[in-house]
């Protein structure tokens, strides 16, 4: 099978477009041809090393799209010419390939409404977004939240079901992408580099930040007494806040099949909408990273694999 892989830690030119033996399916598991895969952020900081320790060569990748082309004997839910999609466990790489293996218990099957490349763009991101904003800050209706980098895949996505629980929003984005958020219904927009959002925000119940870095450390200032903030872009721990009156958070992102099937569920009631995605061919994984790593983009990322 062609894969994209790495034999080394480095930047971009480490990754190789090559061949590699195909996976087969071991007890519990399926096959998957894979149609298309998504790029994310951790993905270029496992290329990077940032992470662990690596067992090369190396095939990058979370989350993927495609349809089932073998599965093991003891496999009854799925079967072959399914289209399913979903994202690797926990720790372990491998969707920039044709082929990967994947326990079945972990998938879902894809949404009819979906392409493959939608499906691909929308399963970590909004794996990551169900489980932060609805099981680990269990927002409610009526609440207020503030969304740091509204553009991104993940924030687009919990934007989308924040409002379809009922809250109001808040995120902040660049000038540039002030429509493009605006069009997934945040309420309130803050413009990070003309405006201080600790200035422009106070009171929230929940932040849910996806940036990182200083602005982690800031949210706390926007929460009220009793608040709560989840974080996924702060390493493994959550920030620890200066003040005693809030809680902060880092969600587990498990593997599941519900919270696929939950994806599955807000397309269909028209609550979310695949983010805007950039397409390249999985032979151009450098020119990908790229821009991944600028981090200066909205939407998605995505491989068409097949």
């Amino acid at each position: 099978m062609k894969a994209v892989f790495i034999d080394q830690f480095g930047g971009p030119e480490v990754l190789t477009y090559g061949d590699l033996p195909d996976p087969v399916a071991g007890p519990g598991q399926v096959v998957v041809d894979v149609a298309a895969a998504s790029v994310n952020g951790a993905d270029w900081r496992v290329r990077a090393g940032q992470y662990s320790e690596a067992k090369f060569p190396l095939v990058l990748g979370r989350d993927f799209s495609g349809t089932v082309a073998a599965a093991a004997a003891d496999v009854h839910d799925l079967k072959v010419g399914d289209a399913v999609f979903g994202v690797l466990e926990g720790g372990r790489e491998g969707a920039y390939a044709e082929k990967l293996s994947i326990a079945a218990a972990i998938i879902a099957k894809k949404p009819d409404a979906l392409a493959h490349i939608e499906a691909a763009a929308l399963a970590l991101t909004g794996l990551t977004a169900i489980i932060s904003i609805e099981t680990t800050l269990k927002l409610q209706r009526g609440e207020t939240i503030l969304i740091q980098g509204g553009a991104g895949g993940v924030a687009s996505f919990a934007i989308q079901l924040a409002k379809h629980i009922g809250a109001r929003v808040i995120t902040t984005t660049s000038a540039a992408n002030v429509e493009y958020v605006r069009s997934l219904g945040a309420d309130d927009l803050i413009d990070y580099k003309a405006q201080d959002f600790t200035r422009a925000v106070s009171g929230c119940d929940a932040v849910f930040d996806t940036v990182g870095g200083d602005v982690a450390l800031k949210s706390f200032a926007v929460l009220r007494p009793g608040g709560r903030a989840a974080f996924i872009a702060s390493g493994a721990q959550a920030p620890k806040p200066e003040r005693s009156d809030v809680t902060s958070l880092r969600p587990a992102v498990g593997r599941a099949r519900a919270p696929l099937e939950r994806i599955g569920e807000l397309v269909a009631a028209g609550a979310v909408r695949p983010p805007e995605m950039k397409v390249f061919p999985l032979s151009q994984a450098a020119e990908a990273h790229r821009i991944s790593e600028g981090r200066h983009f909205r939407g998605k990322l995505v491989f068409r694999v097949r």
